[in-house]
């Protein structure tokens, strides 16, 4: 099983399908990390060389943000929102939805389970 980026990658699986386990790596940038490293698309994990595994972990490390450094980028970004105290800031300090969702009747997602209101049976 190959490591890489912190993660254990599938070894039966097709490269470019595996490196989609990787948070920050997804189908097209699975292909052009193939595609950089000169890796056929249709080759499996367990076929690689220790070689050719350095190579793509090498090119993920140089070129890209991935795992824990994407997550905390993020994380600093909704931070910063917050502390602005912009709206967007306000409704992820609120827990509500923030891209301009309905939330009259909707949102029990970020809004949790329904909480009953008391003198409301009719």
């Amino acid at each position: 099983m190959a490591r890489i980026a912190g993660v254990n990658i599938p070894s039966g699986k097709r490269v470019p399908i595996a490196l989609t386990y990787i948070t920050g790596i997804g189908n097209t940038t699975a292909q052009k990390i193939c595609e950089a490293t000169g890796i056929d698309a249709t080759r499996r994990v367990n076929d690689l060389s220790d070689a050719e595994v350095l190579k793509v972990r090498e090119y993920i490390d140089e070129n890209l943000t991935v795992e824990g450094d994407l997550r905390r980028e993020t994380q600093m970004n909704i931070k910063r929102l917050m502390d602005l105290g912009s709206y967007r800031g306000l409704r992820h300090r609120r827990n509500l939805p923030v891209r301009g969702q309905r939330t009259h009747t909707n949102a029990r997602t970020r809004k949790g389970p329904a909480k009953a209101i008391a003198g409301k049976k009719k």
